[in-house]
């Protein structure tokens, strides 16, 4: 019976805080365009510069001793 006097207002203690969270997101503008982030993977990205090939000296590749 005590454990229900603490774990009630906890849980009503976290739901809030859930509540909080949500509409502070909400405010914040998190949710106002839903639909450009999952078209963005879609687009290509613009082509890297080419960058000097390195070079391995085969005696540099063996296992060091």
């Amino acid at each position: 019976m005590i454990i229900l006097l603490m774990l009630i207002p906890l849980s009503l203690v976290l739901l809030a805080a859930a509540v909080g969270a949500f509409v502070w997101a909400v405010r914040k503008g998190q949710f106002d365009d839903m639909d450009t982030p999952a078209l963005d993977i879609l687009h290509d990205d613009p082509p890297a510069r080419s960058s000097p090939e390195v070079r391995i000296d085969s005696k540099d590749a063996g296992d060091a001793d």
